[in-house]
């Protein structure tokens, strides 16, 4: 056994019904006397609560998808000009990836209080998108300090959401087993937090407003966040990241549709691996396990669904071929990434 593992230096803080005070002290812990509250507009009045007892010098609202160059740009001046010293994000992957894009050219430590299963808080991954490509990368400037998970503030969230957003963490396991950086380590993070999520997820579909699924999704999340953070970017967000940024499609749902396939795709050609996706599903097969849940869950099925064009299929392949790492499990070619993306696109059976 012949491997390097890097643990990422992050405060992780589970404080079911104590957001604002779990935020509070990790601010005070920064030393932070001018703080920029960071939220969607839809999310201002949960955010101002959890901002109550902070020292708030900067309200900032204007969340886009996929982080826009333009919008990253407006928050990082709006960052400078009111001379903050620390960013709380409140909401989801788009939230947390607004603060990421102003640390990575400030230095600002982020505190992170996510309101989705995303798992971009617990990552080093950046992402910025200009006209239709979306870019990325990895900077330790970007890790949030620390994360505050409230499962209270995931009551609200729609059930289509919750499965959209929670498949998408599924994604993060997936990709966890045979990302470019893969390691023991990663997989035994990722096979738990397959775990938790299968257990999770249906039981916030069954009881969107009960506290214990939504905990038992959010600890899944984490893991599968941790995991992929280390093992880094497969060919599940290589896909996924193309078509995002050339279609503007949305993120969790673009996820929830591609994952089966790829799991389809790859999962043949690494039975060992295969085996243990399975047994974390507690089924026969790792495919038989995914389908047997997102059927439970009712998940997002085609791409045309959320807006991608017929002749995006075509458009898309040469941009994700040349983002495949070269070590994936299986060899990716126009002809097999084509009919992979096809699939996707009408919502037929990956198998």
């Amino acid at each position: 056994m012949r491997f390097i593992h890097e643990t990422l230096p992050q405060r992780v803080v589970f404080a079911p019904g104590a957001a604002p005070a779990s935020v509070a002290a990790e601010v005070a812990a920064l030393k932070a006397t001018r703080v920029m509250l960071v939220s969607a507009p839809a999310e201002v009045a949960l955010a101002d609560r959890i901002g109550a007892d902070l020292p708030v010098a900067v309200r900032h609202d204007e969340v886009v998808m996929h982080v826009p160059v333009d919008v990253a740009e407006r928050a990082r001046k709006a960052a400078t000009e009111g001379a903050v010293d620390a960013l709380v994000c409140v909401g989801g992957g788009s939230t947390t990836g607004l603060a990421k894009a102003v640390a990575l050219t400030t230095g600002l430590p982020i505190v992170a209080v996510p309101t989705t299963y995303a798992g971009s808080e617990a990552t080093n991954v950046w992402g910025l998108t200009k006209g239709e490509v979306k870019t990325t990368g990895v900077d330790p400037r970007v890790l949030p300090r620390s994360i505050v998970y409230d499962a209270s503030l995931l009551s609200s969230l729609p059930v289509e959401m919750s499965v959209a957003s929670g498949i998408n963490a599924l994604a993060h396991c997936v990709d966890s087993m045979w990302g470019p950086r893969a390691d023991p380590i990663d997989r035994a993070l990722a096979a738990e937090g397959i775990r938790g999520l299968a257990q999770g997820l249906p039981a916030v579909a069954a009881d969107p407003t009960g506290p214990a699924g939504r905990e038992q999704t959010l600890y899944g999340a984490y893991l599968a966040a941790v995991a992929f953070a280390s093992a880094g970017s497969g060919m599940h967000h290589k896909i996924c990241h193309v078509l995002g940024g050339m279609f503007n499609l949305p993120h969790a749902q673009t996820h929830a549709v591609v994952l089966p396939h790829v799991l389809a795709f790859n999962a043949p050609a690494v039975p060992g691996t295969e085996r243990r996706i399975a047994e974390a599903f507690g089924s026969r097969t790792a495919v038989a396990g995914l389908t047997a849940l997102r059927e439970t869950l009712d998940a997002p099925r085609a791409l045309r669904d959320y807006g991608m064009p017929e002749d995006g299929i075509a458009r898309a392949v040469g941009p994700v071929v040349a983002a495949v790492p070269a070590d994936n499990p299986t060899a990716v070619t126009e002809e097999n990434l084509t009919a992979l993306l096809r699939a996707a696109w009408e919502g037929s059976d990956p198998a």
